[in-house]
This record gives structure tokens, sequence and C-alpha cells, in this order.
């Protein structure tokens, strides 16, 4: 099934482009970083880990290498064609319903932020749709200054250069971003809307879905660990 690009967002250069404007080619390229580390250091040894919005597995191949369980959720197929090892299930995020629970559930690359606060609340129901009463949920914040101090560029030690070039209000407090991947071959964009959370906006918004912050699990606070709220 042919999916239609989310409002807000593109992406150019070579290759499948996804609903939110993610080029599978580019995401294949890009290196996994700590971030499975900071996961196994948060989640039970060999926990079942239900990872959303999971892209072409940079994290789920690591997880998988680390004895972990992964079911790998996108709503891009040409990302999932990419992921080895683990279960796949082909859906947005925020419909996903499985019938199932985790010992963790993990909201990666910055989704906590999506600009409709509809689609953010529906992604945070499906986390606590899917955890365990005693599991938890790994989400990923933006960095305090993720939409200021633009444009900035990072050089990765692999050769390829990251630009976020700009942040430019759209309304309601949300920034269309865009963002730039130069490698010597090839060149990706991509454009996405974004809404910046304070840290009280984040907690807010968790508490909507029935979590709350277990703690912080970097000095930078992009990373936490979120409980379900016991009820009574």
């Amino acid at each position: 099934m042919e999916l239609s690009m989310r409002e807000g967002h593109q992406g150019t250069g070579p290759g499948a482009i996804t609903p939110d404007g993610c080029a599978v080619e580019l995401y294949s390229r890009l290196p996994v970083g700590v971030e499975p580390d900071i996961v196994a250091a948060a989640v039970p040894e060999g926990a079942r880990i239900l990872e959303l919005g999971s892209g072409v597995g940079r994290m789920t191949h690591a997880l998988l290498e680390r004895g972990f369980g992964v079911t790998a959720v996108d709503e891009s197929a040409e990302m999932l064609e990419r992921v080895r090892g683990a279960r796949t299930i082909c859906s947005p995020i925020e419909d996903l319903d499985l019938g199932e629970r985790f010992d963790a559930v993990m909201l990666a690359s910055f989704l906590v932020h999506a600009g409709d606060v509809e689609v953010r609340r529906g992604l945070l129901r499906t986390c606590a749709r899917h955890v365990a009463e005693d599991g938890c949920v790994l989400i990923q914040r933006e960095g305090a200054d993720y939409h200021t101090n633009l444009p900035r560029e990072r050089v990765d030690p692999s050769g390829f250069t990251i630009r976020i070039l700009s942040a430019d209000p759209v309304g309601d407090g949300v920034n269309s971003v865009r963002a730039e991947y130069e490698f010597p071959d090839a060149v990706w964009t991509q454009t996405f809307r974004a809404r910046p959370l304070t840290r009280e906006q984040f907690e807010e918004a968790l508490g909507e879905a029935g979590l709350a912050v277990d703690r912080y699990l970097t000095d930078d606070g992009t990373w936490v660990r979120a409980v379900p709220v016991r009820q009574g």
C-alpha cells in the first residue's frame, strides 16, 4: 500500500523516501552510535523490546546482538525490508494494537516531538498500551538547543556531514526543520515538523498517556526511562 507523505514532511535524494521524509538508503548508511548501550543498561537482560519506528534496523540489529528479542515496527515497508533477524510489523505507530505487552517499548528518533499533538498522543498511547505493568518505555528527546544556534553541522568520523540548516516557526509552537546529510557520493535532505517540548511539557504529555518519568538516563536529558502509572 502506497502511503502519502505526512503534512509538512518531505525528503530529497537517491532511493525511496518514507512518509515522514526519511530516505531509506541514507538511513542504511548511518552508524548506530551509543544508543543501544543506553537501552541495554536500562532494561533487563534478554528483555522483549517493542521498537517503534525502527527504520532499517540500525538499533534493532545492535540490540539483537546483545541478546534482546526485538519486534520492529515501522510504517515503511521499504525500511523494514532492510531489517534482519527480528519480527517486523508494517504499521503507523499511532494505529498499532498488537494485543500483547513487552518488557520495554522504545520510541527513539525524537518521534515524541511530532508537530501534530494528536499524533504525539497516539504515539504515547501506543507505548502505554504495549508496555508490561512492570516494564518501561524508553524515549529519546531532542536536546535543549536542537532548534537554536542554526545552522550547525557535525562531521561524522565515518566521513559524512550532518547539517541542521533551519527551524522555522509554522504556528502553534511547531517548527519546520530542514536537515541535510552530505556524503562523498550523494546528498539527502529531510524537512519535517517538530514541536519543542520543555521538560515540564514532556512530562505532562507522558502523564496524559498514563506514564511517568522513572529517571533520565543521560546527563543532557535526551534519553528517558518512563514507567506506567499504577492505578488505585
